[in-house]
């Protein structure tokens, strides 16, 4: 059952949502050639407890072992952060971070170009963006979850570029990982029908290369099976009486926060 979030839930999900974004403005300046995903998980990991008094809800999430998420190239999702994987100039690395305050939880990533990107890697990544947007525009009351995915789906293989299917966008509130989950394909007119105060992530896995995917035994890390550069990026999104609220809204965003 999908959980209809009252005013004063939705008010503590801004909250949440704008903390997690400013997180990811604020390690953006960290994320050079030649730093650790270990000390960029130090870093966020002091900011949210010292600075945002907040707690970081991946740590010791089902045995996860730290704070956020640090994917590089080939790492579709839940690569854990490490003092041996420096970053070096053209990697592509998604951050994903989310926050408790007040019980609540606020969950977005970010896919950053460190140093000088590649063509590739760049174009994959701004075309990772941009089917988000798309995904993001689709949502309205009356519309459905396949009109999601099918906005994403769309969008990412006209530009020859192929979606993840095992990992989807997921319900988010007091729980962490809820209903509904929202595929990233699929076919219009399809689906759940959105309602006002339902609340959900967004948030594509694009390959460069094959759709394929593997779990590492370290049984957190998917990479892809063909080993080509991947991308993602999330927000956590707000139905409204009118459109979409963007929560995790950041500077660099290119649709509005309201639409």
């Amino acid at each position: 059952m999908v959980n209809i979030k009252t005013a004063t839930e939705i008010e503590k999900m801004r909250v949440v949502g704008a903390l997690a974004a400013e997180q990811l403005e604020m390690i953006a300046d960290y994320i050079t050639p030649g730093v650790s995903t270990g000390e960029l998980d130090r870093i966020c990991h002091r900011y949210t407890i010292d600075h945002q008094k907040a707690t970081p809800a991946p740590l010791n999430y089902r045995g996860f072992p730290k704070s956020i998420c640090t994917s590089v190239n080939h790492v579709v999702c839940h690569g854990i952060p490490s003092d041996e994987k420096i970053l070096k100039d053209g990697d592509i690395i998604n951050i994903d971070v989310t926050l408790i305050k007040d019980g609540f939880h606020g969950d977005t990533s970010k896919t950053f170009i460190v140093g000088n990107g590649t063509v590739r890697g760049e174009r994959l990544v701004q075309t990772c963006k941009q089917s988000l947007n798309l995904g993001i525009a689709a949502v309205k009351p009356g519309a459905q979850l396949g009109d999601i995915g099918f906005a994403i789906q769309s969008y990412a293989e006209k530009h020859r570029f192929s979606i993840v299917r095992e990992y989807c966008g997921h319900g988010i509130g007091r729980v962490f990982h809820d209903e509904p989950q929202v595929l990233h394909y699929g076919r219009a007119g399809t689906g759940m029908t959105l309602q006002p105060g339902m609340i959900f992530t967004i948030e594509p896995m694009i390959n460069a290369g094959k759709p394929a995917v593997k779990l590492l035994p370290d049984q957190w890390t998917v990479v892809t099976k063909d080993h080509q550069l991947t991308a993602q990026w999330e927000h956590t999104i707000l139905v409204t009486d009118t459109g979409y609220e963007i929560l995790t809204h950041r500077c660099d965003d290119d649709l509005p926060r309201i639409g």
